[in-house]
């Protein structure tokens, strides 16, 4: 299985009377996103499924995914991939869907840090995970204890 990992890109900041939830992505953002996701998708990046957290930035990085690698199915969101939800809950959310052959997840740091680490056994690692940055983990067994590959990482400045 490819599991790809995709942070969204740069949002707008905060504000005092919104949730952080509600935040937007950017004109910029959207632009370093799509340049890194014609690279990944020139590359052969077809997935299969796309999962996101809920956040209006994720699920708009994700919508914008699904435009430039042409997925035409369902964005599923999932709280598991909100900002402050545990590694664990993700991979188990993964392996509900071991049936498919490339995952993309759309969320957010620190999350996709802690993910990464755990994917590759090391949940000790530190992960410097930019916006808009996509990280694809190979794994070939859906184990309770995933021990992946990473395969690339790329950063908007290297797209």
């Amino acid at each position: 299985m490819q599991i790809y990992l995709l942070r969204h890109g740069l949002a707008e900041d905060g504000k005092p009377d919104s949730r952080d939830a509600d935040r937007a992505l950017t004109s910029e953002g959207k632009k370093k996103l799509r340049e890194v996701l014609r690279h990944a998708h020139a590359a052969g990046m077809q997935p299969e499924l796309i999962l996101t957290s809920p956040y209006k930035r994720a699920l708009q990085t994700a919508e914008i995914a699904a435009a430039v690698l042409g997925y035409e199915e369902e964005i599923l969101r999932t709280k598991v991939l909100q900002p402050a939800s545990d590694p664990h809950d993700v991979w188990e959310e993964i392996r509900v869907h071991s049936h498919s052959k490339e995952v993309l997840l759309v969320g957010h740091e620190p999350l996709f840090g802690n993910v990464t680490a755990f994917l590759l056994g090391t949940p000790t690692l530190q992960v410097d995970f930019k916006k808009g940055c996509l990280v694809r983990i190979d794994v070939h067994a859906t184990s309770s204890h995933p021990r992946g590959v990473l395969k690339f990482m790329m950063t908007p400045k290297l797209a």
